[in-house]
Parts: structure tokens; sequence; C-alpha cells
């Protein structure tokens, strides 16, 4: 019974401080808000993403409230294929900033709101030495990244997906 009572207690506790730090998103018709979408890389998708990767799209005008936590948005003719209305939780909300103007970068979005990361070079390879193997390894940079932020990747991974980079010199 003690076991439970403190069990309780501790959630109870917990409670409050999630109820204490959430707050209900709310949006009025002709406000602005940015679309939230995902980034897929081919090769790593389990990975922690770039910090600078596109997360959000827009800002896209409200245009109705469909529910209590749906509302329809006035997408651009690029996403004109897509549902119009979203919950709430893929929003969030445009705060224009006067003195900043942020070039729009085009990004293809499929039906899931996810964009593939495309494999822009190969800046560098290096093998990993353990007691009994090598194991190949790439350094590649993304689109959407810069070379600070490339990534080391498996050889046989990239030479799978594509094998268009890894023409041998023999062969030519």
């Amino acid at each position: 019974m003690v076991i439970w009572s403190s069990v309780r207690i501790a959630q109870d506790r917990q409670k409050y401080y999630a109820d204490h730090r959430t707050r209900d998103l709310e949006f009025q018709e002709g406000d602005r808000v940015f679309l939230r979408i995902s980034p897929q890389r081919p090769s790593i998708r389990n990975r922690k993403q770039g910090k600078l990767s596109p997360r959000f799209m827009g800002p896209y005008r409200i245009i109705e409230r469909v529910g209590p936590l749906a509302y329809r948005l006035a997408l651009s003719n690029e996403l004109a294929g897509f549902h119009d209305v979203f919950h709430v939780s893929q929003l969030r909300k445009f705060i224009p900033d006067p003195r900043m103007k942020v070039p729009e970068e085009e990004v293809e979005v499929h039906q899931n709101l996810t964009y593939i990361e495309r494999l822009v070079k190969i800046l560098d390879h290096k093998e990993k030495r353990l007691r009994s193997k090598s194991i190949p390894l790439v350094k590649v940079q993304w689109n959407h990244y810069s070379d600070q932020e490339a990534t080391w990747e498996l050889e046989k991974d990239l030479k799978r997906q594509f094998p268009e980079l890894f023409v041998d010199v023999m062969e030519e």
C-alpha cells in the first residue's frame, strides 16, 4: 500500500509539471503559420537530424477553423495536391520581423509531409580499423546542409543507393 501511494504522489507531481508547462495553441482566421515537415535521408533514417535542416515551410495564411484542433490553410500551388486541413500540432505561429528577409527555399514535399535529403557530394574517404576487419566510410554532404555538417556513412550503403557516384577507374 505504501508503494502505491508513493507511485501516486510521483504521478501527481509529474502531471502537475506537465500540465503547468503546456499551453493550448489557438489561431485566428487570417493568422500566418508555418507548416511542419520531416526530413528523411535515404541511408540514415534514425539518426539525429542536422540542427539547420528545414523543419517548417511557409508561412501560410489560415482560412478557417475547421474544428477545435484543426485549421484550413491557404496552401501555395506547389502543395495543391495536399489536403488543406492540418492539426494544430503541425503548425507554428509566424511572427514577422520587418528587418529580416529570409529567402524561400524550394523543398519537394511528399504526401506524408516528408522530404528526401539528396546527396550533394562526397568530401572524404577513410577506413575504420577494427581488430579483424576494416569498414570503409565516406564523408557525405547533403542538400540543405553545409559541409561542416557532413556525415560519415557506410560506403556499401551509398554504393547501393547511388551507384553512379562510385564508378571504378578500371571501367573507364
